[in-house]
């Protein structure tokens, strides 16, 4: 695999929210362009924008995103491995989510220059929107 990937750094901020695992999904976690919701036997983890999180909700502020540009074909790989070691060597902490069609990595806002730079360093384009 070609390690040269496109990124687009999506707009907004995000946050991370964590739910009793037995938790109905919220309707406060559908309403947006960009959503992940996970559903485990130890929790239901909730990726939305930031300002749709209630306060009293258990969650994790400030994250940006950079979806990579796909799709991509399931026979890929190293595709991670080619964002998430240069974040690595950067000391950028992430938060990755895979989809069917592609990937996107999520960075704390404070961290994002130094993401960009650490991706364009490995010979990724990252854009904005």
């Amino acid at each position: 695999m070609t390690t040269e990937l496109a990124l687009t750094i999506l707009p907004g901020i995000y946050a991370v929210s964590r739910l009793p695992s037995e938790a109905i999904i919220p309707d406060w976690a559908l309403g947006s362009q960009f959503a992940s919701i996970t559903r485990t036997d130890e929790e239901l983890s909730i990726l939305c924008p930031q300002k749709c999180v209630p306060n009293g909700v258990q969650h994790e502020p400030d994250w940006r995103c950079l979806k990579v540009e796909g799709p991509l074909s399931f026979s890929l790989t190293g595709v991670m491995a080619s964002l998430l070691g240069p974040l690595a060597e950067a000391e950028v902490s992430v938060f990755a989510i895979s989809t069917y069609n592609t990937d996107y990595i999520l960075v704390k806002a404070e961290s994002l220059k130094e993401a960009i730079n650490a991706l364009l360093a490995a010979g990724h384009d990252v854009r904005a929107i």
